[in-house]
């Protein structure tokens, strides 16, 4: 007899729930800056060091459009952005004005690094009382994926959004939402639901 192999437990990504989201802006707060760079971050599913790849002329505000610039061989292309990015992306660029140049400046007027964006990340999450595993930009972008899993069956929409040139990276996430359903009908079961022939 052939000994058995021990599989090798799946990868799960770290990610917020909707509800950590929505707790996760609140706490920015009036901070325009970041509101825009997390709703940007989470809504595009980028990579922190992505964000500081945008430019002011990436934006197209009258058509609510933005040229998305990914890194690590992902797919960069120009994307229709949703209201809530709209809103927040407005008042930024009302506040940073419109001299051409990086969309989000660091202090000393260069682009935006990643290393202020985990801090970002790291100083909002621990007011919002998000664990600390989950309070890194990459979470966000993981978060965008199982969202979006959630609400789209078409496997080849959330590829394209993510950027991901392989089909296998936006499998995970399908992943995780099945395992989440998987999950959801066992809790059910054990209260009953469906109990009745």
């Amino acid at each position: 007899m052939l000994p058995t192999r021990k599989r090798k437990k799946k990868y799960i990504p770290e990610y917020l729930t909707e509800e950590e989201v929505a707790r996760l802006f609140a706490a920015i707060g009036g901070d325009v800056r970041s509101q825009a760079i997390f709703h940007v971050i989470y809504y595009r599913g980028l990579r922190a060091s992505e964000i500081g790849k945008l430019r002011l002329e990436d934006y197209r505000a009258s058509v609510g459009r933005l040229f998305v610039r990914r890194l690590k061989g992902s797919i960069s292309g120009e994307f229709h952005i949703t209201q809530s990015e709209r809103t927040a992306l407005n008042r930024w660029v009302r506040m940073r004005g419109k001299e051409p140049g990086p969309l989000f400046i660091s202090r000393n007027g260069n682009p935006l690094s990643r290393w202020p964006v985990f801090v970002l990340m790291r100083r909002y999450c621990a007011i919002a009382g998000i664990a600390a595993e989950k309070a890194h930009p990459h979470a966000l972008k993981h978060s965008c994926g199982t969202h979006l899993s959630a609400r789209e069956t078409d496997v080849a929409v959330i590829q394209d959004h993510l950027g991901h040139v392989n089909i296998q990276n936006t499998m995970i996430y399908v992943q995780i939402t099945n395992k989440r359903r998987d999950q959801f009908a066992e809790t059910l079961e054990k209260n009953g639901w469906g109990s009745r022939g």
